[in-house]
């Protein structure tokens, strides 16, 4: 919302200077955006008088002027402009101006062979408007060598407030001054509308087709108007809050729009057929050309204003082109409408119109002041383009939107934190337009302005045909009904309240902070959340680097990592190639790697925490931790390079198991990966025998040939959902013993086929309370051994706990484990 500080004056009677408003607006909740100050720009610019116009010598489109800046030096000045001649005054722009259209600063040159000292300026180098096909002309009393912008009174700021959705009444220069002086910053001035004699009966007559389209309109013929260009001072001001002036007729509604919040349209009579202007809803068929050159197709949900030739606007939004008012109007039909502002507000969004019109009606108009809005735009076209009014037309009835609202005084410490007198809380309300109804020691009733729509309504004024704001669909009737009843009866209260406090000044609600919850907070994110946030970082820290990959692949490459059932097939791919759900992130992962070896870069390392795609349902999109590295280490003094192994791949997936706090202890590893890894070089890691946890290995040679791939390449997976939360224990001192722990190394003869994790469950087992740790950490096979047999070399820690333990009791503990294991694995204990 923009005015200037003497529009606002003409509602006002205030000595406050600008800077006491600016930062009382900001207090009353009506948020200054910014100040303009358009004298600044235009300061040195003077008022010029053309001595003399001669044509250029060297140019035919070219003037050589002679101009008096007040200064008593003629300056030569080359000009371009048609209208430049002997005698006329305009603005002339000297050396080391910055002319804002143009965005340069001037200087003296030479064109042409003519010296040019001063540049002659047009309307939109001045930045003032969009006509350029000549030089401004001023009247002949301009005074010469005067500032142009203090003789034009562009010294007036210009101030942007940020309006909340619920104040429409704020949405005009009255509304801001009745806020002003309720805040004590000056006197409300009266405003009084003189009633219009009509001098003929109406030759264009209401009708309301439908009651959801309108609910109470108004309308009044003036013939023998001359229309033409609107006085100086108000295309002055609508140009000052970036309106362009257009004609006396158009520019009377959009001053009305601002000055006291009330839109108006203006019909050219000549152009309107038949003697029936219709409010009703749009039908099939319906189209009409808008004064903003679009083209609209209303719906049944519009309002539409409609003749017998068709749909002539598209009501309290944008007017129609057909009968727009130019220079050969003679007679206008003037319109003062009021509308339901949900329907109106939804009518803009759809079609995608944003008009001056439209923020007023969606918030809501005075309903109260319909035939005093008509006579003032009446008299104000009368004033301007002469004529004479007819008689009113009217379809629909003002609605009841009289309405109380009751506030108790306790609720102004209680609720608001403040501690305003009741006293001082009832004036308040007063200055606003509230008058009081009923009063004791505890609370005040008032009645509600008619311009205050936001305060104790229930929209019921408004309703035209059920498009008032209704709950969400499908909540529980009896917590419906409840929330319904809590919220009548503490809204209007509120906004009352609202009301006091913001007229005291908002910065003066003390802050208080909200109670806290607990000691510690809330964790933020959800234990899925923190499980991939961990992840994260445990594979960043072990040199991947992170990548987000399309969650869709070509079906063909889908194929090759698992089923590509119809139901995860996209029906409308951004690209031909993207097709198909991927069924886990490894296979976007590596065609992202394959396309970064074929452009040099060989060995590459990737990870990414994406989806596995399963199901087209929530279950079915698996969180999965998963990364490729193709090609093989870096070059280090310390190692000879070498090619990445199914070993590599396990251990990035470990490191992820054990971040997230699962115990090598607790898990087992299974051959049985995913057709795609290569068999033998692969495995699954389960917690226990059954649940999966991570997959891990070589990629098959097939894959890689298919995807066009040097290998190899490995690959790991980690089922994120699948990993159990862990058990949340109280933290107690750490259990150290007080005895040192004895250590045997033991040697078991095995079957080649016979995993390590079998030995190691089996020692671990033979004697819990003892037994601190099993690990192997020797592996052997050569021609010393049988055929068939490995050599298997186990770590066994033993922990007393109540006393030191003797030899007789160590070797004792170390046969349970050896018998434990040959029973287990039919390993045999090596001499």
């Amino acid at each position: 919302m923009k005015f200037t500080l003497s529009w606002l004056r003409d509602h006002l009677e205030t000595e406050a200077t600008l800077e006491q408003i600016l930062a009382t607006l900001n207090t009353i909740g009506l948020e200054v955006e910014g100040v303009e100050d358009r004298a600044a720009a235009l300061a040195p610019f003077r008022i010029a008088h053309v001595v003399e116009a001669e044509q250029h010598p060297n140019a035919d489109r070219l003037r050589a002027l002679k101009v008096d800046v007040g200064d008593g030096t003629l300056r030569s000045v080359v000009c371009g402009a048609p209208n430049a001649r002997a005698g006329m005054k305009g603005v002339a722009a000297l050396p080391g101006a910055f002319v804002p259209g143009t965005g340069i600063t001037l200087k003296q040159g030479e064109i042409r062979g003519v010296k040019s000292e001063a540049m002659m300026l047009s309307t939109r180098e001045m930045g003032l408007g969009e006509d350029h096909d000549g030089i401004v002309e001023l009247p002949a009393d301009a005074p010469v060598g005067a500032s142009y912008a203090e003789w034009a009174g562009l010294g007036d700021p210009v101030i942007e407030i940020s309006v909340t959705p619920n104040r429409g009444d704020a949405l005009a220069v009255r509304g801001v001054a009745r806020d002003l002086a309720a805040a004590g910053l000056g006197q409300l001035k009266a405003l009084e509308f003189e009633a219009v004699e009509p001098a003929y009966d109406t030759p264009l007559h209401w009708t309301i087709d439908d009651p959801r389209a309108c609910i109470q309109v108004l309308g009044r013929a003036v013939r023998g108007v001359t229309n033409g260009p609107s006085p100086k001072w108000l295309q002055d001001r609508l140009t000052a809050i970036g309106l362009r002036p257009i004609n006396a007729l158009v520019d009377v509604t959009n001053y009305f729009t601002f000055d006291l919040g009330r839109p108006l349209h203006v019909f050219d009579m000549a152009k309107v057929r038949g003697t029936t202007l219709t409010m009703r809803l749009g039908r099939e068929g319906d189209e009409y050309l808008a004064l903003n050159g679009k083209t609209y197709r209303p719906t049944p949900e519009d309002i539409v204003i409609t003749d017998e030739a068709g749909v002539e606007s598209l009501a309290a939004i944008v007017g129609g082109e057909s009968t727009g008012c130019d220079e050969t109007t003679r007679e206008v039909f003037v319109e003062c409408a009021l509308f339901d502002p949900v329907r109106i507000a939804l009518t803009g969004r759809r079609h995608g119109v944003h008009s001056d019109a439209r923020a007023r009606n969606e918030r809501g108009l005075d309903p109260a002041a319909q035939g005093a809005m008509l006579d003032a735009a009446t008299r104000m076209i009368i004033d301007l383009c002469g004529g004479e009014a007819s008689t009113v037309s009217e379809a629909g009835a003002e609605p009841a939107w009289q309405r109380e609202a009751t506030l108790r005084y306790d609720r102004i410490a209680g609720l608001g934190g403040s501690g305003i007198p009741a006293e001082a809380a009832v004036n308040s309300l007063e200055r606003l337009g509230f008058s009081v109804v009923a009063r004791d020691a505890a609370e005040v009733t008032v009645a509600v302005p008619s311009w205050r729509n936001d305060i104790a309504s229930s929209r019921s004024a408004y309703r035209a045909g059920g498009t008032e704001l209704t709950q969400e669909p499908g909540i529980d009737p009896a917590r419906a009904r409840a929330a319904a009843e809590g919220a009548e009866a503490v809204e209007a209260e509120c906004d009352l309240l609202e009301e006091v406090l913001r007229l005291e000044g908002l910065d003066a609600i003390p802050a208080v902070s909200l109670p806290a919850e607990g000691r510690l907070p809330l964790p933020s994110l959800t234990p899925r959340q923190s499980r991939a946030g961990l992840a994260r970082r445990v594979l960043a820290a072990r040199g991947l680097a992170e990548a987000v990959t399309f969650g869709f692949t070509a079906r063909g490459a889908a194929a090759l990592f698992g089923e590509t059932p119809e139901m995860l097939r996209v029906e409308n791919p951004i690209a031909a190639d993207l097709d198909q759900m991927r069924p886990t992130p490894v296979a976007t992962l590596l065609q992202a790697a394959g396309r970064n070896a074929a452009r040099g870069y060989a060995d590459v390392s990737l990870f990414e925490i994406g989806a596995s795609y399963a199901a087209p349902t929530p279950e079915g999109q698996l969180a999965t931790a998963a990364g490729v590295r193709l090609g093989g280490t870096p070059r280090h003094w310390e190692a000879k390079p070498r090619h990445f192994d199914a070993l590599d791949a396990k251990g990035d997936a470990l490191a992820v198991l054990l971040a997230l706090g699962l115990s090598p202890a607790a898990l087992t590893v299974t051959t049985d990966a995913p057709g795609y890894y290569h068999p033998g070089r692969s495995g699954v890691l389960r917690s226990g025998p059954k649940l999966p946890l991570a997959r891990f290995g070589e990629l098959h040679p097939r894959v890689l040939s298919t995807l066009g791939i040097d290998g190899p390449a490995v690959a790991f997976e980690v089922l994120l959902d699948s990993i159990p939360e862990p058990k949340r224990r109280k933290k107690a001192a750490p259990d150290l013993a007080a005895f040192q722990p004895v250590r045997r190394d033991l040697a078991f003869l095995v079957d080649e086929a016979v995993g390590a994790d079998a030995l190691l469950r089996a020692a671990r087992n033979a004697e819990k309370a003892l037994v601190a740790d099993v690990s192997l950490f020797d592996r052997y096979a050569g021609d010393r051994l049988p055929e068939g047999k490995v050599s298997l070399a186990l770590e066994v820690v033993l922990q007393p706990r109540e006393r030191t333990m003797t030899d007789a009791e160590i070797e004792a503990v170390i046969a349970k484990v050896v018998a434990a294991v040959t029973k287990a694995t039919g390993a045999a204990l090596r001499g």
